[in-house]
């Protein structure tokens, strides 16, 4: 035993001293090595089961380290594991357990308290997040992702003037320029990009995939899909080639599907095209950014369609120039916009989504040749429990007067 022992503690140093160099794979087999020889070391396990998380290994790094809790249940560094072990599996709730159960233990690392104020915000836990965010920042001012995130929360209370000072904290601690300079936009009087950033969008999409139509169609009460597209379906005309800008998880598609011969999709989220794709609607599904997508091909379409989809576009130029060139002679350019206040052309919003206005559409439209056939409006979605409205708008080749 003595000897087994002694062979164990030297697999366990030899793991440490990996570990703390960043070797995680040769880490893991020291530490794996120092378990089968005292397999009931807390110790040992809590090494493990970190190491397990540092390379991604999240189911295994809760199963080895619910062992180490179990024999010693005061570990605050396998409990912070534990908790972003549970943070990174979005087990929320879970990882507020343990993430607080070290803080209490005195485990004060501004990291951790960053991680509990994150999943305190995914539980709609808003003043404990703000006060853990306030934590993370005391014990390091410069940690930008901190001042970051606690200005998104104050954004969302509407407390734009505390959240643009956050956002400029965390510009001044090396965050991401063009990110927090749009974020800033919206809860200031700075000019606002005429896009969002890519990688925001992205992001955001690829994030939202996995509940997006539970969550926007039961939750905000979308309709733009269902809105927009119902006078083409009333109407029953057969569209030869579809495109859908924006395609999401194709809920257009599977509207229009019975009236097209083919439906081309592209969307900027990778989780979101797997998910239009296997509709199975769709002849195929790009991931792109859609202008880009427009000006790829010359094939004529009889139907491009955007359904809240600009919102997070925002200037409109190239869009409309792109889609004029890929419609045919009796095509329709049919799409939703969130509607601008009275004298805005295009707003960002601090919800970060820009609005515009039908004068806007109206200049676009002349410009390239395009007329607006109708137009209406109607409510998008709900926000707070108040509905957002929309104009939605068809527009076909050729210049002519606008009726409604």
């Amino acid at each position: 035993m003595n000897s087994e022992y002694a062979q164990a503690k030297a697999y366990f140093l030899e793991g440490v001293q990996e570990f703390e160099s960043n070797r995680f794979n040769e880490a893991l087999h020291s530490f794996e090595a120092a378990r089968q020889l005292a397999p009931d070391r807390p110790t040992i396990l809590a090494n493990l089961g970190m190491t397990q998380y540092r390379l991604g290994l999240f189911p295994e790094a809760l199963a080895t380290l619910n062992k180490a809790l179990e024999r010693d249940p005061n570990q605050s560094d396998a409990l912070v594991a534990h908790g972003l072990s549970n943070e990174a599996l979005g087990q929320w709730g879970a990882a507020i357990s343990s993430l607080e159960q070290a803080l209490a233990l005195g485990q004060l690392q501004a990291g951790s308290w960053l991680a509990l104020a994150h999943c305190r915000s995914r539980m709609d836990l808003v003043p404990e997040a703000l006060t853990a965010y306030e934590e993370a920042i005391a014990l390091d001012p410069t940690l930008a992702q901190a001042w970051s995130e606690r200005g998104s929360l104050l954004r969302d209370l509407g407390q734009f003037e505390q959240a643009a000072l956050c956002f400029e904290k965390a510009l001044a601690c090396g965050a991401d320029e063009a990110l927090h300079r749009f974020y800033l936009a919206a809860v200031s009087n700075q000019t606002a990009p005429l896009e969002p950033p890519a990688q925001y969008v992205q992001a955001l999409f690829d994030q939202y995939a996995g509940e997006f139509d539970t969550h926007l169609v039961a939750q905000l009460q979308y309709v733009a899909h269902k809105t927009l597209l119902a006078p083409l379906v009333d109407s029953q005309k057969h569209f030869s080639l579809v495109l859908d800008l924006g395609c999401g998880t194709g809920l257009c598609g599977q509207i229009i599907k019975k009236q097209a011969a083919q439906i081309e999709g592209v969307d900027l989220a990778a989780a979101m095209v797997e998910k239009a794709r296997a509709t199975g609607v769709y002849e195929s599904v790009l991931q792109s950014d859609l202008l880009a997508f427009l000006q790829s091909s010359e094939t004529p379409a009889d139907l491009i369609m955007a359904a809240d989809v600009f919102i997070y576009v925002g200037a409109l130029e190239e869009v409309f120039s792109a889609v004029s060139k890929r419609l045919t002679s009796s095509g329709c350019f049919a799409f939703s916009l969130e509607k601008a206040n009275t004298g805005d052309d295009m707003r960002l919003r601090s919800s970060l989504r820009y609005a515009h206005s039908l004068a806007y559409v109206e200049r676009l439209a002349a410009k390239h040749k395009l007329h607006i056939v109708n137009y209406f409006e109607a409510p998008l979605r709900h926000d707070q429990g108040q509905p957002v409205m929309g104009l939605y708008c068809y527009l076909q080749p050729g210049l002519r007067d606008i009726a409604n």
